[in-house]
Order: C-alpha cells, then sequence, then structure tokens
C-alpha cells in the first residue's frame, strides 16, 4: 500500500474535522490489511509532522490545527487497541512531554508503540513541575527517560533535568532519550544538552533504545555541550 497516498488523502479530512469520512477511510485501509500499527508509524505520524509544521509556518488555521490533532488522537486511540502486545520485558521507560496538544499526542504515540513492544510504561504528559519530574525519576529509576518537545523553549529545562541526574549520578542506568520537533529542526541540539539517544520518529527512536541500550553521552560530550550553552 502506498502510505504517502494515504497521508495526502487523509489530510484534508484532518484539517476540516471530518470525523466520519476519516474514520471510513481508515477502516476501508485496515480491512485491506494494513496493520494498525503501520498506520500509526507510516501515516499518522508523517501527518502530525505535517500538521504541525504547516501551523508553526502560519500556512494552518489555529481550528484547522485544533481538529487536525483532536481527530489524530481518536485515530491514535483506536489505532493502539488493536497493537500486538508482546511480552513484558523487563525494561521500564518514563515519558514526558511539551505543554502543547501536539506534543502530548506525540509522545503518546511512542508511549503506545514502546507498551506494545514490551516495555512497562508510565506517560506523564507535560505541564509538571521539574521538582515534582525529578523526584519520580529518582524514585522509579526507570531504564529510560524519554522527553519529546517541539518548543524552543523547553530545551533549558530538558537541559537542566539531565544536568541535574547526571551530576548528582541519581539515575546512574537511566538512558535519556529526546524527540520531537525542536529536535529535529535544530541539528546537534540533542547531543548538545547531554541526550543519549535522539531520532525523528517513534520507529527510529525505539530501534535504537533497543539495540543501544547502553549508549551514552561522554562527559566530554556534555561538557561541550554546557560551554556552548554558556555562551
Amino acid at each position: 500500500m502506498n502510505t504517502q497516498a494515504m497521508v495526502e488523502r487523509l489530510f484534508p479530512m484532518l484539517i476540516t474535522g471530518d470525523r466520519t469520512g476519516a474514520r471510513s477511510t481508515v477502516q476501508e485501509w485496515l480491512s485491506e490489511g494494513l496493520a494498525s500499527e503501520t498506520m500509526t508509524q507510516e501515516v499518522y505520524w508523517p501527518l502530525l509532522d505535517m500538521v504541525n509544521d504547516l501551523f508553526r509556518r502560519d500556512q494552518l488555521t489555529t481550528l484547522a490545527h485544533h481538529y487536525a490533532t483532536r481527530l489524530l488522537r481518536s485515530l491514535v486511540d483506536q489505532a493502539q487497541a488493536c497493537y500486538t502486545q508482546k511480552d513484558r520485558s523487563g525494561r521500564s521507560m518514563m515519558l514526558f512531554c511539551g505543554d502543547t496538544e501536539a506534543d502530548d499526542l506525540a509522545a503518546q504515540i511512542v508511549a503506545d508503540l514502546a507498551e506494545a513492544g514490551g516495555y512497562t510504561v508510565s506517560f506523564g504528559g507535560g505541564g509538571i513541575a521539574y521538582d515534582e519530574l525529578l523526584s519520580a525519576v529518582q524514585e522509579q529509576q526507570p531504564d529510560v527517560l524519554l522527553m519529546f518537545s517541539s518548543a524552543a523553549s523547553d530545551a533549558p529545562n530538558i537541559r537542566r533535568l539531565i544536568d541535574t541526574l547526571r551530576e548528582v549520578g541519581a539515575c546512574p542506568n537511566t538512558q535519556i532519550a529526546v524527540g520531537g520537533g525542536v529536535f529535529n529542526r535544530a541539528e546537534g541540539l540533542a547531543e548538545e544538552i547531554g541526550a543519549d539517544i535522539w531520532s525523528d520518529t517513534p520507529a527510529g527512536m525505539l530501534h535504537s533504545i533497543e539495540t543501544q541500550p547502553t549508549r551514552r553521552a561522554t562527559a566530554e560530550q556534555r561538557t561541550v555541550g554546557q560551554a556552548r550553552t554558556a555562551a
């Protein structure tokens, strides 16, 4: 199936809030054998990227953006219910994100796919006070801490959290991953703030985490990143 053609067909339904048309179209594709996981990764995720990029460039109205993100969330929820669930792997993941609806949906997509892949997932969303988030991470000691953001204004707080965790040695076995629009737009930012893993797609993120579980940013990389941030 041509997933790019699916993206192009579904896009106008999303931005006009055509819930009936979108669901009917998706059901048509699923009945033809397209897996729900594939639908999420190769149709819904590119659509979310497209909607956010157009909105950021002022090429999409606020109403169209709201229609699209809320309808996409409904479709993502329906897809998640049909994911094939693998046996629990014994690995845990905590996810947090920026305050926007789009950030929350992006993080939810990864949370759903990671859970289907065998991870025990805690998804806290956005709007959580720094101290509360830091305390929760220190208490749970997850194998992976993943943070999503589309706004550049979120980067300093993510950097602050990473620095604190590393400086006090609170979670020595926790791998820190980042993703989202701000890291896609600013090349080198993820490495600069001291993240261990980063990717611009859910599949890429989960593949990197799965195949490089011991990857950590070096002390030298973190020092260089701190110097750049200070400058």
